[in-house]
């Protein structure tokens, strides 16, 4: 078995594979205080409740887009798991083709993302990830990564709705029933969710007329914590995959043992 880890900003996920198939995934809170024996400590026992013996794990691979915690969680695979696990960034093979800029500020998770979906759906094909931030990931026909956007996260636009007023409040996410609010709940509700349905299809409108490409070649697969509330709505958003970056972390593990 093989245990990935994907290091976010607010949510540090965790997958255990057996070969190919995802037996089980864990997400904590990314919190840059605690050590890492408090990591281990919650990792174990998550461990131990899914029935899974530490000792099956052969094999362990991060991601992270807090490079505070990569040390953290060095220290943890080579004190508990005894294994020095692959860290994705310079020097690993990730099959993927980065044409841009300057390769090196692309996101850990968004090349983990990129490597999943040319795997299980080919190219071309974009990427929306729903996290802190929300990005678009665009890999061409050539199967070339060639870039994308970053926008600000769902969340992170009702808490600064909500710091940056006197009178409004910190809203639940959801679909409201209508488009039109009528009370301040459902307006902020109706403003966050439709403003942001309004924001991916315009967004990848425009990717798709720079691609020039047959859209029913074109895949486009949403991820991350909230994408599966966009999926039903979209005009764009073919399927909702809440463990991609897991498996582009199997994928990219497989590519480099």
């Amino acid at each position: 078995m093989i245990l990935a880890i994907d290091i976010g900003n607010t949510n540090i996920v965790l997958g255990v594979f057996n070969q190919d198939k995802l037996i089980t995934s864990f997400r904590l809170a990314t919190d840059h205080l605690k050590t890492t024996d408090e990591y281990a400590s919650i990792i174990m026992l998550l461990l131990e409740r899914n029935k899974i013996e530490q000792s099956g794990i052969k094999g362990i691979i991060i991601s992270s887009v807090v490079p505070s915690l990569i040390y953290t969680f060095n220290k943890l695979c080579r004190k508990y798991f005894y294994q020095e696990p692959i860290i994705v960034g310079p020097g690993i093979k990730t099959g993927v083709k980065i044409h841009i800029d300057n390769p090196r500020e692309v996101g850990a998770d968004r090349i983990v993302n990129a490597a999943a979906a040319i795997k299980k759906y080919g190219a071309p094909v974009i990427v929306v990830d729903f996290g802190t931030a929300t990005t678009f990931d665009v890999i061409d026909k050539n199967s070339c990564y060639i870039g994308g956007l970053i926008c600000p996260g769902i969340k992170l636009s009702i808490k600064a709705l909500h710091t940056g007023t006197a009178k409004l409040p910190e809203v639940e996410i959801g679909k409201p029933k209508r488009v039109v609010g009528t009370n301040t709940i459902t307006s902020i509700q109706s403003g966050i969710y439709y403003g942001y349905l309004s924001m991916i299809d315009g967004i990848i409108e425009k990717i798709i007329d720079e691609l020039s490409c047959d859209t029913k070649l074109l895949k486009v697969i949403a991820t991350g914590g909230l994408g599966s509330i966009f999926v039903e709505e979209s005009k764009y958003l073919d399927i909702y995959e809440p463990n991609l970056t897991l498996e582009g972390l199997r994928v990219i593990y497989e590519k480099n043992n």
